[in-house]
């Protein structure tokens, strides 16, 4: 990278933490920092432009919908307003937008109007970190915040018809494994992070053995 570039991501490290300084666990800077070190990881096998990534990768959920009424034009406006603060060429700033615009998953209703090889890496770095050990701690830390249930048998999983509905929903935690958390694995684009996938998605099936043995008193 320029110096420049180098620039450009120290002050968008130092915005990003003070923005999220009071976020909720599962959202905050630590999330941050491991989806951009996965992206960095899942690039250094992709043709992409590796500035774009990092930066998007930083800026990726700095106003995530679901902590901001469902908007979803918030981050992406964001990050408008804080590039343009930056020495940043027009082109790099708007493929940055578009994608902090787009990479977020609603509920499996993301339909796409926009797409590239930089998104599909800051997607399957973000999804990454849904999943596995650290999506499982995740997971649960954002349930307590809800105050949702750990799990109740009586409230089966379910798709949800729109992005809204996805939102609006207060089920169990362990219904998000079945929701979102386990579908994830196929949803990998590159191959570097289809690799993480597995081991983390089978851990996921592994814990969710070992918790229903517990709820059943057999362990």
């Amino acid at each position: 990278m320029t110096a420049n570039q180098n620039r450009i991501i120290s002050n968008t490290i130092d915005f990003v933490k003070k923005t999220l300084e009071n976020a909720e666990g599962g959202h905050d800077w630590f999330h941050i920092w491991r989806v951009y070190k996965n992206a960095q990881h899942i690039a250094k096998t992709e043709s992409v432009n590796n500035f774009e990534v990092e930066l998007a990768a930083l800026l990726h959920d700095i106003a995530d919908a679901k902590f901001h009424n469902g908007d979803e034009n918030l981050g992406a406006q964001k990050t408008e307003e804080f590039l343009a603060q930056q020495d940043l060429d027009s082109e790099s700033l708007t493929h940055v937008v578009n994608i902090v615009r787009h990479v977020s998953y609603k509920g499996g209703h993301n339909n796409l109007k926009f797409n590239s090889s930089e998104l599909q890496v800051v997607q399957d770095a973000d999804r990454l970190d849904a999943i596995g050990a650290i999506g499982i701690a995740r997971a649960f830390n954002y349930g307590g915040f809800k105050n949702r249930k750990i799990y109740d048998p009586e409230v089966s999983p379910t798709t949800y018809e729109t992005t809204e509905a996805y939102r609006r929903s207060d089920a169990p935690t362990i219904n998000h494994f079945y929701e979102k958390l386990l579908l994830l694995k196929d949803q990998m684009h590159t191959t570097s992070a289809r690799k993480i996938a597995e081991e983390r998605h089978e851990f996921m099936k592994n814990f969710l053995a070992q918790f229903y043995a517990e709820w059943d008193g057999k362990r």
